[in-house]
C-alpha cells in the first residue's frame, strides 16, 4: 500500500471515528478535548460537527492552517506531559469526547507516549465519554468499543470513560 494511500485510510477511519463519537456523546455534558492540532483539520471537522461544544487543543507549538486555530483560551500550548496534569481547572468541566492523534512516524516513541497518555487523560473525561485515539491505549478505566463497521479495529481506535 503506497503511503498516500495508508493516509487515506487513516483520514477516513479518523472522520468515521469522530462522526461516531459525536453521535455517541450527543446527550453527554462537556467539552471536547483535541490533542494534537497538527495542521488543523481535525480540529476544523470537530468544530463543524459539534458547533454547540467548547473544544480545548492541547499542542507543543502551532502550526496549523490560520483559519483553524482556536482562540487563546482554548489553546493549551505545551509538551502534553506538562501541560495533562492539572488541565482540569482550564476546562472547567470533564470532556465529553477527547480524540488524540499523536503518532510521531516512530513506533517507539509512539507507543511510549500512548502508555503515558492512557491513565493521564483519565482524571479528564466524563464518565461515559468517548475516545478516539491513532494509537492503542491502555487503562483500566477505558473500555475498548467497536469502531464504525467502515474502520479496521487496528486502524483507529475508541474507548469508552468508566464510571
Amino acid at each position: 500500500m503506497s503511503r498516500l494511500d495508508s493516509f487515506i485510510r487513516r483520514a477516513l477511519a479518523q472522520r468515521d471515528c469522530l462522526n461516531d463519537a459525536a453521535r455517541r456523546t450527543a446527550r453527554l455534558e462537556g467539552p471536547v478535548i483535541e490533542l494534537g492540532l497538527g495542521n488543523g483539520r481535525t480540529y476544523d471537522h470537530l468544530r463543524r460537527l459539534l458547533p454547540g461544544r467548547e473544544i480545548f487543543v492541547f499542542e507543543r507549538r502551532v502550526a496549523a492552517h490560520p483559519d483553524c486555530v482556536p482562540d487563546d483560551g482554548h489553546l493549551i500550548l505545551g509538551d502534553f506531559r506538562a501541560t495533562i496534569p492539572g488541565a482540569m481547572a482550564r476546562l472547567g468541566a470533564p470532556a465529553a469526547l477527547l480524540h488524540g492523534d499523536v503518532g510521531s512516524g516512530d513506533a517507539v516513541k509512539s507507543a511510549a507516549l500512548a502508555a503515558w497518555l492512557g491513565p493521564a487523560i483519565r482524571p479528564l473525561l466524563a464518565p461515559g465519554a468517548v475516545v478516539v485515539f491513532d494509537q492503542a491505549l491502555k487503562d483500566s478505566g477505558l473500555d475498548r468499543l467497536e469502531p464504525p463497521a467502515s474502520v479496521d479495529a487496528e486502524r483507529y481506535f475508541m474507548y469508552r470513560a468508566g464510571e
